[in-house]
């Protein structure tokens, strides 16, 4: 066998165990995640919205109030921080949102949810005791949209876009709740 041809099977031999030790220690890459990631888009002339998130699934779980527990920020999904990218200007609930991209926060309550735009970019939703890496300093905006109360189940978390009545909406639902956040 020639030295090139023993060189470059040491290479892929050594890609090899590298890839197996990352998905044993750091994250099974081979299995399918709990929460898949998932993109959402919306494009309408010159205007492009995009979110970033992760979507966990209810499983017989009791989610609001108990998994995702009221009156406390939750980093809206699953694993990285949610974000939130707009190309231009926008009005969210009647106040501005400068262009750009922001991660997205959420306090949950029984009858009102607060929605937090925020500055700062997050690798992760939550640190090491479980508790949200949102940092307040970088609030941009902070809403409070009523809670809808669905007849069905949403099983897994779903963030979307809601044009159906000229109206846009970024819309968020889960169990049997659903907020609607309006977008201008």
């Amino acid at each position: 066998m020639n030295t090139a041809l023993k060189r470059i099977l040491v290479f892929l031999s050594i890609v090899a165990l590298g890839l197996l030790l990352y998905s044993v220690f750091v994250e099974n890459i081979f299995a399918p995640r709990l929460s898949p990631k998932d993109t959402v888009k919306f494009e309408l002339n010159d205007l492009k919205l995009k979110v970033f998130y992760n979507r966990p699934s209810k499983k017989n779980r009791a989610i609001f109030g108990a998994l995702v527990p009221f009156d406390q920020v939750w980093r809206t999904g699953a694993n990285e921080a949610t974000t939130f990218e707009t190309n231009k200007n926008l009005e969210v609930n009647g106040m501005p949102l400068a262009e750009g991209k922001y991660t997205l926060w959420t306090v949950p309550r029984d009858s009102v949810w607060t929605v937090i735009f925020n500055s700062k970019q997050y690798a992760w939703g939550v640190n090491a005791q479980m508790q949200p890496m949102w940092d307040p300093n970088y609030d941009v905006l902070n809403i409070d949209v009523p809670v809808q109360k669905l007849n069905t189940t949403v099983e897994q978390f779903t963030i979307a876009f809601d044009n159906s009545t000229d109206n846009l909406f970024l819309t968020m639902a889960w169990d049997d709740v659903k907020i609607s956040v309006p977008l201008k």
